[in-house]
């Protein structure tokens, strides 16, 4: 039996208490070696239901010779300083998305797990849910005719005031937290030719200093459009819709759908309309798994080591999204989401841009 990923997890944040942590605790092809945080009593406190290794600042975490892979869920201000650290110390990376706010930066940071011959994945959770196969089959099919449209929507409620998302310092903004979905959704269906036509990114009336609503106009060569919205004090809304010559295809919760939700995909062509129900999927245990599956075939010198997720080692139900889970996947939304910020007001895309420097724990 091949022995599973060790992982040390690189801060406390809510994503990984709620979503990850209990993953890579669940899953065969992983255990949680280690949780780090500045605050020894909060690392303890999180690490105690997993009966893993507290560790005392970040830098601990990613020297010990116990742990094979980081996971970093931190700011994204900060995701550069640690991903690099933690390819310097020989650890593969799984970093929430979006891995920098720079193209160039997250560039060098895979150029550097290359040459290491390390994984570095960014943590696009939704392209492993086996819906947008589905979806992606159907518009091959000609279920909606000829593609004309692309249309998504990933909007959240408001945070409270002392959110990180809410922080310039951190990274904060809608741009880069909730606008990532939208973003990655159509390179996803669009693919490499998309460029940036127009965008815009608003503040509130309440005055915070970061973005909290934004959107975005994308365009094919061949002149399909994608029109995005995102926000951070809006109802809740996770969809996107593909518009054809023939037909209308949508789907609900499609960024961050519970494990137990079975999918229900609607096609409207012309009177008639129907619905494509699937099975319930897990999207953050399949993301877990093709990471470790990633970093075995890596320290194999398999095919999965170097800049892409490719072969067959890849779960079935994995398999179609690990072209999606590439370093040109990752580097292609960075090109974007850097686009749509300076397509947006000047004045705010400087507000929205991250400082260095910050602690988190």
């Amino acid at each position: 039996m091949t022995a599973p990923v060790r992982i040390g997890v690189l801060g406390c944040a809510d994503i990984a208490r709620r979503r990850m942590l209990p993953a890579f605790a669940a899953s065969g092809d992983t255990v949680l070696a280690a949780v780090a945080s500045r605050d020894e009593e909060r690392a303890a406190r999180t690490a105690l239901p997993y009966g893993c290794r507290a560790v005392a600042g970040y830098a601990e975490l990613v020297s010990l010779p116990g742990v094979d892979a980081v996971y970093v869920p931190l700011p994204v201000a900060l995701h550069a300083e640690w991903v690099e650290a933690a390819l310097r110390a020989g650890k593969h990376v799984l970093a929430e998305k979006p891995l920098t706010t720079d193209p160039d930066r997250t560039r060098q940071l895979f150029a550097l797990a290359r040459a290491r011959g390390l994984v570095l994945r960014e943590n696009v959770m939704f392209v492993h849910h086996p819906q947008h196969a589905a979806v992606r089959r159907l518009v091959a099919d000609g279920a909606v005719g000829e593609l004309r449209s692309f249309h998504a929507a990933f909007t959240v409620p408001r945070r409270p005031e002392d959110d990180v998302r809410l922080d310039p310092g951190l990274g904060g903004g809608a741009l880069w937290d909730v606008g990532v979905y939208p973003v990655r959704a159509a390179a996803h269906f669009l693919g490499g030719g998309l460029r940036v036509a127009g965008a815009v990114l608003t503040r509130d009336r309440h005055g915070r200093e970061v973005d909290t609503a934004g959107g975005a106009l994308l365009r094919t060569p061949e002149g399909v459009t994608a029109h995005l919205d995102f926000g951070l004090d809006h109802a809740y809304r996770s969809t996107y819709e593909l518009r054809g010559s023939e037909g209308v295809l949508s789907v609900d919760h499609a960024f961050t759908p519970p494990p137990d939700r079975a999918p229900v995909l609607r096609l409207v062509q012309g009177p008639e309309s129907r619905e494509v129900r699937l099975p319930a999927e897990d999207q953050v245990a399949l993301t877990v798994r093709a990471f470790a599956q990633a970093v075995r075939a890596a320290e194999a010198g398999g095919p999965f080591a170097g800049a892409t997720v490719h072969g067959a080692a890849v779960s079935a139900a994995s398999s179609a999204a690990s072209a999606d889970w590439s370093e040109e996947a990752s580097l292609l939304q960075a090109d974007l989401l850097a686009d749509v910020l300076r397509g947006a007001d000047g004045a705010l895309a400087r507000a929205s841009a991250p400082s260095s420097g910050t602690e988190y724990s």
